[in-house]
């Protein structure tokens, strides 16, 4: 085998075991990132129920998030993609409490 070639194949295989590795840390983190953003929804959901406030709360955009959930619910499980299916089901559920609580309190 020329040296060269032994060269580009060693350098492309430790790219390719340090691309894996990034890949990996970040499917890691994204479950972190998805308990993030549904912990900050969690003061607008206390706010409507245990409040019973949903004044300055849109029945309109919440309704629209819960419906843009389903679709990024529909899209992860056709791609098996576990981090957005366990995302968008806890998306669904804070947002439908949310929805239901401004028809409810508003």
């Amino acid at each position: 085998m020329n040296t060269k070639v032994l060269h580009h194949w060693l350098k492309r295989r430790r790219s390719n075991r340090l691309r894996t590795r990034a890949i990996k840390m970040i499917d890691t983190a994204i479950y972190g990132v998805a308990l993030l953003g549904i912990i900050a929804t969690i003061p607008q959901v206390t706010k409507v129920w245990l409040g019973q406030d949903a004044s300055g709360v849109s029945l309109l955009a919440w309704s629209g998030y819960l419906i843009t959930a389903f679709f990024w619910l529909a899209y992860g499980i056709i791609h098996r993609e576990k981090p957005i299916i366990f995302a968008y089901l806890l998306w669904i559920l804070l947002d439908a409490l949310i929805v239901i609580g401004v028809v409810v309190h508003g």
